[in-house]
C-alpha cells in the first residue's frame, strides 16, 4: 500500500550508480541464493519490538488525502501482507537487507544501511530530519506500518517526545488488534478500504472494526478509497454506507488508480483509472449518504516528489 511514491528499491541504486556509490553501513555479507530485493520473513507480523525492517527515511510532500501538500518525514516500512492489483509499491512487499536513509532533508543524499534497523538508530536519523519549523508531521507509511506493531509501541513515545511532531498512520485499514496497539500514540489515520472489484482484496468486517476503533478514539480518520476503470458501484455504496454507519462527516477520498501492470507478479489484468464520467457519478453516489467525498489523484506525482 503506499502513500508516498517511493523509488524502488533497485531502480535506486541503479540511479546512484550512475552518480556516486552510496555509503554502505553495516552491511552483512548476502548468502548465495537469496533474492536481495525479496527477502521474506517466516511470519509477516513481526515481533520484534526494538528494530524493525525498513525501506527509507526521507523527507518529502505529501500527495495524498487529507494531509495532501504538507511536509512530512516519512518513515516507509517493509513488508505487507495484502497484494492489492494496483500496488505501487510493490518493492515494499517483501523485507530487503538494506534499507535507504537521506542524510539531509529533501536533498536525496541517500545512504544504504542494513535491515533490520535498531530503535535507537532510527530515533537518529528522525531528528537528523527534524529541522526547525520544516515539518508538519511524521508519516509512518509501507507495506503495512502495523505489521510491526510491537515496535512501534515502543517507538512512537519516544519519537513523539523528541520532535514534537504529530504521528500519521497510513494503513490498509485490515488490522484492528495491531491498530488497538498504537492508537494511544496515533494523531492521524489514513485508512484504505480496499474495493475488491479493484485491489483483488476483501475485507469488509476488518475495515469496519477498524473505522470504529479510530472514531471512538476520537483520532483523526479519512478514508481512502483507489478507485479503476472497472470499479464496482455497489462496492462503493456498499463503502459509504460502512462510513456513514459509524459517522457519515468522515472525510472520504476517491483516488483515481495511477495505470499500473503488475501481472508478471500477481497474474492480474492492468489497471487503468476511470474515466471522468465515472468518476463524476461515483461521488455522486456516495455523496447520497456521506458529507465530504472528495476525488484527488496522487499529487505527488505531478510535482516530482517520492
Amino acid at each position: 500500500m503506499k502513500q508516498a511514491q517511493s523509488l524502488s528499491f533497485h531502480l535506486f541504486v541503479k540511479y546512484e550508480r550512475r552518480l556516486h556509490q552510496p555509503a554502505l553501513v553495516n552491511q552483512k555479507p548476502q548468502r548465495k541464493g537469496k533474492n536481495r530485493y525479496t527477502l521474506k520473513m517466516k511470519s509477516p507480523m513481526s515481533k520484534n519490538s526494538s528494530k524493525a525492517r525498513l525501506i527509507e527515511v526521507f523527507s518529502a510532500i505529501q500527495g495524498e488525502g487529507l494531509n495532501v501538500g504538507t511536509r512530512q518525514i516519512f518513515i516507509r516500512f517493509a513488508i505487507c501482507d495484502l497484494r492489492c492489483h494496483f500496488c505501487d509499491s510493490s518493492h515494499t512487499w517483501g523485507a530487503p537487507p538494506t534499507c535507504t536513509i537521506e542524510k539531509t532533508p529533501g536533498r536525496r543524499d541517500f545512504e544504504l544501511h542494513a535491515n533490520p534497523v535498531p530503535l535507537e538508530k532510527l530515533l537518529e536519523w528522525v531528528e537528523r530530519q527534524n529541522k526547525p519549523g520544516l515539518h508538519d508531521s511524521i508519516s509512518l507509511t509501507g507495506g503495512e506500518p502495523l505489521l510491526h506493531a510491537p515496535f512501534l509501541v515502543q517507538f512512537l513515545p519516544q519519537v513523539r517526545a523528541l520532535t514534537k511532531l504529530p504521528i500519521y498512520l497510513e494503513t490498509g485499514g485490515h488490522r484492528p488488534q495491531q491498530l488497538a496497539m498504537v492508537l494511544p500514540y496515533i494523531d492521524s489515520v489514513g485508512m484504505d478500504i480496499k474495493l475488491p472489484s479493484v485491489s483483488g482484496e476483501n475485507h469488509w468486517q476488518a475495515h469496519a472494526e477498524f473505522l470504529q476503533s479510530c472514531y471512538k478514539a476520537r483520532v483523526e480518520v479519512f478514508v481512502k478509497l483507489i478507485v479503476s476503470n472497472r470499479t464496482n458501484p455497489g462496492e462503493l455504496k456498499q463503502a459509504a454506507q460502512l462510513v456513514a454507519a459509524c459517522d457519515p462527516t468522515i472525510p472520504v477520498f476517491l483516488q483515481p488508480v495511477t495505470a499500473i501492470d503488475l501481472s508478471n507478479k500477481l497474474g492480474c489484468a492492468p489497471v487503468y483509472p476511470p474515466d471522468p464520467d465515472q468518476l463524476l457519478a461515483w461521488q455522486g453516489l456516495m455523496k447520497q449518504s456521506l458529507k465530504q467525498v472528495r476525488a484527488i489523484a496522487q499529487t505527488h506525482k505531478m510535482i516530482g516528489q517520492l
